[in-house]
């Protein structure tokens, strides 16, 4: 853990600098306040290689993608079920993936990516979304990360 904390220093300063950027975006709501959280984590985090928002389509039963920054993807729609995003849209619940490749149901965006985290996102009881971040380091993600993407998702989500 020391190693990693040396690598990569998500510290709590830097979680709320960058909340403090998003909070300055009083007026920011739906798809722009989406391309500037995205902005915002590619710029100041380092290990943070993809970072992206999935919206829930319920009827279709699929996820389709919505702002992101990072490698052009061929994935703008995913199952439900399907990959970790998709699991997510199934179960509700975040879900880290330190190692892509240690992942059977791993729907490969990039092959420069080794890990993956993606968290819900709620709009009271409802499941809406997620964010989906991609790293191409090897367990990069710190509670500290679990902690801000929660927060983003449900800032974002009161501001659809």
């Amino acid at each position: 853990m020391v190693f990693y904390q040396q690598l990569h220093p998500m510290t709590q300063d830097l979680k709320q600098r960058v909340k403090t950027l998003l909070l300055n975006y009083k007026n920011l709501q739906g798809i722009a306040l989406q391309k500037k959280v995205v902005t915002l984590l590619d710029a100041n985090i380092p290990y943070y290689s993809w970072s992206g928002f999935y919206f829930m389509n319920n009827e279709k039963k699929q996820l389709e993608i919505g702002p992101y920054a990072g490698a052009i993807t061929d994935h703008i729609t995913i199952p439900f079920g399907k990959g970790i995003c998709g699991q997510v849209a199934e179960s509700g619940t975040s879900f880290e993936v330190p190692d892509v490749d240690q992942q059977d149901n791993y729907l490969a965006c990039s092959i420069d990516t080794k890990s993956e985290i993606v968290v819900p996102m709620f709009l009271g009881e409802q499941l809406i979304g997620q964010i989906d971040i991609d790293s191409h380091s090897v367990d990069p993600f710190t509670i500290e990360d679990h902690e801000l993407l929660s927060w983003i998702a449900g800032f974002v989500a009161q501001r659809l």
